[in-house]
């Protein structure tokens, strides 16, 4: 990696593409610290903790949520527009066929996911709004202006975000909204070391537990990479053909699938289903369904029982195997390999080929999703049965940054074989 920046720095248009993104990222972090007016931030830390919702979009906007600053929505509503036309790509013939026609189509797709994503802001802000008057955190809440004030914030401070996401694309390394969000989880790292720190101080864990913490993140940040690097590939054959007189052999490849392709969308799904129940109850805590479904004996919903952590765990394989499933359509890849003269070798062409495709990737979004449902627990449970309270750090922030430093990196280098021919003149 550090290999791979080195030789990117020495060539200038790279060089000109990393120090403008580096220029960006100052910009961002600057903005994390301008604080929304007429908000009490200090009623807002036991929202954060533990791994709730609330706690998770802390993770992705770097701790602007907690501070209330202007970025407190980060960039979720652009990747909540992402996910809804992703689906909506399977379900609406028309997006559908755009995404068929090649790069213009996809140009077009993303466009509707910009212009969808402002209208989830406004609803995401609101949302927001009742969150923070909930927990009492207005200095005005019977204020109007107060409250037109906070939503417009957000919401336009969310869409610069996705416009800002952009320009470093455009202009700069990797995905913009992606680096983002890797900025903004490994922003948190001084203050969760710090907590930690501030534990051994206080002698509410000692020094052994330290060590053994450490231990327990280093295997888990090992153990996402080989994940991350994973493949299951499926062979391809070719067929020979004729062309202009001449016979041309058959060529051998394979269709890569990443184990952890769908992982970070499973835990996001499961992680909203999980919290819904709860987020109802505590806008009608006086209701049945608070009553029974959120604060009952054998509630599911509860963050610190058991019940909890295991359909949190059942639900992120099920929607790991769901997404996958629906972004990748066995059929559809069975079709176009039979269009090329493609077949996998002892699997005859058509239906055959769909349904071995499909049983390969029920075996590994099924093996991912497992993966990642302990990284989706492993917060839960480290609050529960150990001494390290209010630590938000788990294997997820991890899993999205390791995948994004990979993708990072391949863009990195493939900018680089476009610039440096010398291996293939040798």
């Amino acid at each position: 990696m550090l290999s791979t920046l080195r030789n990117a720095w020495k060539v200038p248009e790279l060089r000109k593409r990393l120090l403008f993104t580096l220029f960006m990222v100052v910009i961002f972090r600057m903005g994390n610290f301008i604080p929304v007016p007429g908000i009490d931030t200090t009623k807002l830390a036991s929202l954060t903790t533990g791994g709730s919702l609330i706690g998770f979009y802390d993770l992705l906007s770097g701790g602007a949520f907690s501070r209330f600053s202007i970025f407190a929505m980060g960039v979720v509503p652009f990747i909540n527009s992402s996910i809804i036309f992703q689906l909506l790509t399977v379900a609406i013939p028309r997006l559908e066929q755009l995404s068929k026609e090649g790069e213009e189509g996809r140009k077009k797709i993303q466009e509707y996911t910009r212009y969808a994503s402002v209208p989830l802001g406004v609803i995401q802000g609101f949302s927001i709004y009742a969150i923070i008057a909930k927990a009492g955190a207005l200095l005005e809440p019977s204020s109007k202006l107060n409250i037109f004030i906070i939503i417009l914030t957000v919401t336009a401070a969310s869409t610069f975000l996705m416009w800002f996401g952009d320009k470093i694309t455009e202009h700069g390394i990797g995905n913009g909204v992606s680096l983002i969000i890797f900025i903004n989880i490994v922003s948190r790292f001084p203050s969760t070391l710090t907590s930690i720190f501030k534990l051994q101080q206080t002698q509410i864990v000692n020094f052994v537990e330290v060590i053994g913490f450490a231990a327990i993140i280093v295997i888990l940040f090992v153990a996402v990479v080989i994940t991350s690097l994973s493949e299951r590939r499926i062979p391809i054959q070719y067929a020979g053909k004729t062309a202009g007189g001449r016979m041309y052999k058959g060529q051998s490849t394979n269709i890569p699938i990443n184990v952890n392709g769908s992982a970070v969308i499973g835990i996001i799904f499961a992680i909203s289903v999980m919290q819904f129940p709860m987020t109802i109850g505590q806008f009608f805590p006086e209701s049945s369904f608070s009553k029974i479904i959120v604060a009952g004996k054998f509630s599911p919903f509860k963050e610190s029982s058991w019940e909890y952590a295991l359909l949190y765990f059942l639900l992120t394989i099920f929607f790991t195997w769901f997404y996958t499933e629906v972004t990748l359509k066995p059929e559809e890849m069975a079709e176009n390999m039979n269009k090329s003269s493609g077949f996998i070798p002892g699997i005859r062409p058509g239906e055959p080929t769909a349904v071995y495709i499909e049983k390969v990737l029920t075996k590994v979004s099924i093996l991912g999703g497992g993966f990642a449902g302990i990284i989706a627990i492993a917060p839960i449970v480290g609050e529960a049965y150990t001494s390290f309270k209010g630590i938000y750090f788990g294997g997820t922030g991890l899993l999205i940054i390791v995948n994004v430093a990979i993708e990072t990196i391949r863009q990195i280098e493939s900018q680089l074989v476009m610039r440096h021919y010398q291996g293939f003149l040798k």
